[in-house]
């Protein structure tokens, strides 16, 4: 049974929300659904941080639903010991949901401007809904409730959203684009796991020495590079024998890589992208992020997720315009996913 967990922030001192009528509607939609016995809603009011944190370790939910206000930068809306606004920032949020990553399915923040919260969580949470602007209660409430029927009747995630956003344009509710959706295919521990040790188990020591890395080329939005060992990068630095293991950028810590990603990043989300092609661009610079966060980094991916938000560039005939932005940043990041850029034009 899937657990949801909703949560509900109103404090005294901030203006009053529907928030039970919320509650009340998603309930409805899930009881009268086909497959309401799969799922479970408990909710907690009122909530305070050490609430929050008590509730995803005591409920183990895993959908999470945030109502209540959100404050952009500054984060989302809790309430203090006194009821009043407490501000819990984005990055706080998203190191709570990382603790919690193999539990948690689905955050969704039906919240004003929690968009950026939803960014930050998503590298943790394989899907993550929140609002790019002001939200009203009539459409918050009608996105919530077509959601949860959508999830009731059977739909993945991405496709509930696509149900919840069509229904305000249903409704002749003019806010269908303020929610906005983080989303790729959930990766289970298991899998990754089973991955992991099959690359362990199907290599002996002595034939892993023995046999020569595969090199293999891939098209990098116009161009090409080369990839040494394709597969096996990241796994072990020492494996790679084509570069020059002097060259600074070979050292770079793994901030200093996602530093330079959300360069790539801030390039392309003033790159002038049409909203759907720039999201989608956006989603696979933050798929090669959590790539380079992972335990052990997974270059091959990241290469690849770069590679695709590149493509997005290429086909909207953009790329040239911000090619001399781009290829200085590439260039660094070259020998630390140990891919060699060959040309970007």
């Amino acid at each position: 049974m899937k657990k949801i967990l909703i949560l509900l922030s109103n404090p005294k001192n901030s203006v009053q929300l529907r928030l039970g009528e919320e509650i009340r509607e998603i309930k409805e939609a899930l009881k009268q659904s086909k497959n309401r016995e799969q799922f479970e809603v408990v909710s907690e009011s009122a909530v305070r941080v050490k609430e929050l944190r008590r509730a995803l370790l005591d409920y183990e939910p895993v959908i999470v639903h945030f109502s209540g206000h959100g404050s952009g930068s500054d984060g989302l809306v809790l309430e203090d010991d006194f009821g009043k606004t407490k501000l819990v920032s984005s990055e706080a949020l998203a190191q709570l949901f990382k603790q919690f990553q193999t539990e948690v399915q689905c955050v969704v923040l039906n919240a004003c401007y929690s968009e950026e919260q939803a960014q930050v969580i998503h590298q943790y949470i394989d899907c993550v809904v929140g609002m790019n602007k002001a939200i009203g209660d009539v459409a918050a409430i009608n996105f919530s409730t077509a959601f949860y029927e959508a999830l009731g009747s059977g739909k993945s995630y991405d496709k509930c959203f696509e149900f919840a956003s069509g229904s305000l344009n249903l409704e002749g509710i003019p806010e269908s684009e303020t929610p906005k959706i983080r989303y790729r295919p959930r990766r289970y521990n298991s899998d990754i796991q089973k991955t992991k040790e099959q690359k362990i188990t199907d290599n002996s020591p002595y034939q892993f020495m023995s046999e020569q890395p595969k090199s293999q080329s891939m098209n990098f939005s116009g161009g090409t590079f080369s990839k040494v060992q394709l597969g096996q990068a990241g796994r072990d630095l020492t494996q790679s024998q084509n570069f020059n293991s002097d060259n600074p950028e070979k050292q770079l810590t793994i901030t200093e890589v996602i530093a330079l990603i959300q360069k790539i990043e801030t390039i392309f989300r003033n790159s002038g992208l049409p909203e759907k092609q720039q999201e989608k661009a956006l989603n696979y610079l933050e798929n090669a992020q959590e790539a380079v966060r992972e335990d052990e980094p997974d270059k091959s991916y990241a290469a690849k997720s770069l590679q695709k938000a590149n493509k997005v560039l290429k086909d909207a005939n953009l790329w040239l315009e911000f090619k001399s932005q781009l290829e200085p940043l590439f260039t660094q990041l070259e020998l630390w996913l140990e891919v060699e850029v060959k040309t970007l034009s």
